[in-house]
């Protein structure tokens, strides 16, 4: 038993989560600040009947995210900075950033 003790691989700690909504095709909050050099998980909550596309060339990240279904996006560490994300189906209303301090 003390060998399976031993040999156990630490847990490695979870990244801090941080929540974004979509509702009537906008991001909320529009603006999310979130701490520098530090790996983060946005769950992104699409509270829309219709699907939308969290997209950021930014953070280099795309994910279609249907309609009452929530996604998991990790991003970071990222250097302080404005990271401009918005949704591709509704890019003229679904616009947010990230403010990474």
């Amino acid at each position: 038993m003390l060998a399976c003790l031993l040999g156990a691989a630490p847990l490695a700690a979870q990244p801090p989560t941080y929540d974004i909504s979509i509702r009537n095709h906008l991001f909320e909050p529009a603006e999310l600040t979130i701490p520098a050099n530090t790996k983060v998980r946005l769950a992104v909550h699409n509270l829309d009947p219709t699907p939308e596309e969290f997209e950021s060339w930014e953070l280099n990240r795309e994910k279609v995210i249907l309609g009452g279904q929530t996604a998991t996006i990790f991003v970071g560490p990222l250097p302080p900075g404005e990271y401009p994300f918005f949704g591709e189906f509704n890019p003229k209303t679904a616009q947010g950033r990230l403010v990474v301090r």
